[in-house]
Order: structure tokens, then C-alpha cells, then sequence
């Protein structure tokens, strides 16, 4: 009945429950059962050390997740907001409502967050969350998400440069946001040399914005093989302009590629890519890429390389066949 007895319990049914790759609905059921029993009996560092155990675990009861992402206490939520594939959008959205700033940064460095988890964020956040949230390419944001973002961010320079270097930004976007930072250039402060970094930035996002369509058209042309290009953007840690690369020759939506690239199982990406025929080099730069983002060790880029290798071609082209009939269909 003690905490310690309480959480070697969990600790060791965790332990068989992480061994079955696919458990079933009744085995996940006893699971969460034993786990949401011992939750509340645990000391603060044990649900912490717990929930950064199971924070990436697909398989892990939506129960328990949302039990652990709700957890008053923001360092044992962290992990499982951030990373957690189990939670949903209304998940996040009701977290996001109800819980603390910190919780709200970790929802913040989320690889995707939907428009309506985003504009959540972006009207609760403090100034951490708002330019986490500016700064996350993975944030997709609403027109009213966007215009509430540069209104909040006001004549915050660090939140108004990670708005105007995203390269997601539509030309519309890009230049209201262009003409806040020159106006704040004209009233001085952080940005008023003529030179400033902002504005240094802000141009270099427009020029690598019309970098990939001239990279597009070379690829259509053949001037360019998609290895080079793949490699290139990759190596620049350019994920959203990879996902527009990968969205524009393989047919998906930009929102498709981008969830594909930046999720955490590698399968999704592999199919993609081996159904284009990328090289193993240039899907090595890729893994490479991935792993700077969401801190994946060497040995799991590894792994996810020899898997690559081994990968049918033909059943590759099969299995993203049908992920567009289903898309289409839906």
C-alpha cells in the first residue's frame, strides 16, 4: 500500500506492457486500469520518472495520457504534451484552456499542432508560448490565429522576427508582417539599424521562398535530380520546404507532407521516400533532419537507415497508391 510498493507495481506491469508491440483493446484496458489505480498514490518524482517513460508510447491508453498530460505539475505533464501521439486536438484544447503557462509551452513545442489547438495558444499564451508557437513551422495558423498572433506580439521584436522568418508565410502574410517590422525600424529600438538582423532575415525567408519554386521547376525539367534537392533542404534543417518538395512530386497536400516528415515513427517517411526513389544517402540526410527536431538518438537513425535498405520499392509505391485513393475517398 505504500507509494515505493505502488509504483514498482507499475513500473514492472510497464515494463510487459511496453514488450507487446500491438497489445489488444482488453490488455490496454487492464493496463490503464492498473496505471490510473497508482497514479494518484505516487509522489511527484515517481509520475514524473513515469510519464517520461511512456511519454512516446502510441500504444498508451488515451486515459492515461490525458491523466499525465493534465498533471498539475508541469514537469511530469511536459514530456507527454510534447511528444505524446495518443492526445488529440481536443485533448490539447481542453489542456490548453485549463492548465498553467508551462503546460502551455509544451503543447507549444508539438512536431504539429492544428489551427484550433494554435489559436488557443496564441490567445492564452504568455510572451514563452507565443514565441514558441511563432517560432514552430508545425503550428498551423488560421487566419484568425495569424492576426491575433502579430496583434499579441505587438512591438515584441523576438516574437515579430519568428513570425516574419517562417517559411510557411503566404505573400500576403509575409508582407503585413514586413510592414510591422519596418514600421518599428522607423520608431527605433531593437530594430533600427538599417541593417538589423530582422530585416535581414525576413528577406532571406522571401528569397528562400522563391528558391523552391525555381528548385521545383529544375526538378520538373530535369535539371536537377530529387536526391540533390532533398539532400540540400534537409541538410539546411528546411522542414517545411522539404515538405513542400515532397508534397508538390508526390501529390499530397502540404499539411499531408509535413505530418509525414515530422511525426515520430519514420515508417510513413520511408514509404514516401522510397516510393520517389530517394537514394539512402539522401534519406539519411532526411533521418538526420528529423532527429535534430525531435532529438531521436543516433542508434534509432540507425535503425530507421537499415530499415530503409530493406524496404520493398514495389510495396512502397502500393502502399502510397492507396493513401492517396483513401485521401481522395475521404
Amino acid at each position: 500500500m505504500s507509494s515505493d510498493s505502488r509504483r514498482q507495481l507499475l513500473n514492472a506491469v510497464t515494463d510487459l506492457f511496453l514488450l507487446d508491440e500491438a497489445p489488444n483493446d482488453a490488455v490496454q484496458a487492464h493496463y490503464g486500469d492498473i496505471a490510473l489505480r497508482s497514479l494518484p498514490h505516487l509522489e511527484t518524482e515517481a509520475r514524473r520518472d513515469y510519464a517520461d517513460r511512456v511519454a512516446e508510447t502510441p500504444s498508451l491508453p488515451r486515459e492515461v495520457a490525458v491523466t499525465l498530460a493534465s498533471d498539475p505539475d508541469a514537469d511530469v505533464a511536459r514530456l507527454v504534451l510534447k511528444l505524446s501521439p495518443v492526445l488529440t486536438d481536443t485533448d490539447l484544447a481542453a489542456i490548453a484552456v485549463t492548465q498553467s503557462q508551462r503546460h502551455l509551452v509544451a503543447i507549444a513545442e508539438r512536431a504539429r499542432l492544428s489551427e484550433s489547438v494554435t489559436e488557443i495558444l496564441v490567445e492564452r499564451g504568455d510572451r514563452e508560448v507565443l514565441h514558441t508557437v511563432s517560432a514552430n513551422e508545425g503550428a498551423s495558423l488560421s487566419e484568425k490565429g495569424f492576426d491575433r498572433l502579430v496583434e499579441r506580439g505587438g512591438h515584441d521584436s523576438e516574437i515579430n522576427l519568428a513570425i516574419t522568418t517562417r517559411s510557411d508565410l503566404t505573400p500576403d502574410r509575409a508582407q503585413r508582417v514586413m510592414r510591422i517590422v519596418e514600421q518599428l525600424s522607423d520608431e527605433g529600438g531593437l530594430w533600427s539599424k538599417p541593417n538589423s538582423e530582422a530585416l535581414t532575415l525576413a528577406r532571406q525567408a522571401r528569397q528562400q521562398r522563391l528558391e523552391i519554386k525555381l528548385l521545383l521547376a529544375d526538378l520538373a525539367a530535369g535539371a536537377r535530380a530529387l536526391d540533390e534537392i532533398t539532400t540540400m533542404l534537409a541538410e539546411e534543417d528546411r522542414a517545411f520546404h522539404l515538405a513542400l518538395v515532397f508534397a508538390q512530386v508526390a501529390s499530397l497536400s502540404t499539411d499531408q507532407a509535413l505530418r509525414v516528415l515530422m511525426q515520430r515513427d519514420a515508417s510513413g517517411i520511408a514509404v514516401a521516400c522510397r516510393a520517389l526513389g530517394i537514394g539512402s544517402d539522401a534519406f539519411k540526410a532526411v533521418l538526420e533532419l528529423r532527429a535534430r527536431r525531435m532529438m531521436f538518438a543516433k542508434s534509432a537513425t540507425d535503425d530507421d537507415l537499415r530499415a530503409y535498405a530493406a524496404l520493398d520499392p514495389a510495396m512502397a509505391e502500393r502502399t502510397m497508391r492507396f493513401l492517396k485513393l483513401k485521401t481522395k475517398l475521404s
